[in-house]
């Protein structure tokens, strides 16, 4: 593929750029790296962080977002972010090892609140509002926001990708959720992120 050209984006958060391929990254959910034992699973977030100056990679739809350390240039870090991507791309290599097929992320369930029957219509509207209003926004920002459960009033959801180390996230979260939540679905009183 001579001349594929990769795209990159900022973010909200500074240290997190945002590459877009221009094909689809994760045919369905997303995933969030946080570590290198983390990208063992994928060959690609492997070799991204085998640069040594990044802290998380996300695979979202048609993105990568990548977190920098604290303190590292992105003029610097960039050029080695997109050959890889490219080397990975234009080589049409798998996502992810075989064996870890199944590590693709399951919405919601893994470890989250366990939701009570009884709020089975409440928790079927919240997790509507977020695939439809929430994700689709924050996709934009490279990042994803997993509903986690439901409890007494409170929502409380995960964010990754670029949103989950970002000064401007708590306060997407508090506000634009929040407020978007409680309009639609009045039982709810308060996000929180988990």
């Amino acid at each position: 593929m001579a001349g594929m050209l990769i795209e990159t984006e900022t973010t909200p958060n500074p240290a997190t750029l945002k590459f877009l391929p221009g094909r689809i990254v994760m045919d369905a959910g997303t995933r969030d790296f946080a570590s290198p034992e983390e990208a063992e699973a994928s060959p690609l977030a492997e070799a991204i962080f085998t640069l040594g100056d990044v802290t998380g990679v996300f695979f979202g739809r048609d993105f990568v977002s990548v977190t920098a350390a604290p303190g590292v240039d992105w003029p610097g870090l960039k050029p080695d972010v997109l050959a890889i991507l490219l080397d990975h791309f234009s080589a049409a290599m798998p996502l992810f090892k075989p064996a870890s097929a199944a590590g693709i992320s399951v919405p919601a369930d893994d470890g989250g609140l366990a939701d009570d029957p009884a709020d089975a219509d409440i928790v079927a509207q919240i997790r509507e509002l977020i695939d439809t209003r929430v994700r689709p926004a924050v996709a934009n920002d490279g990042g994803d926001i997993v509903y986690r459960g439901f409890d007494k009033g409170k929502v409380y959801l995960r964010m990754q990708g670029a949103c989950s180390g970002c000064p401007s996230s708590t306060a997407t979260l508090k506000n634009g959720i929040e407020q978007l939540l409680k309009y639609y679905v009045p039982e709810v009183t308060e996000v929180r992120a988990v």
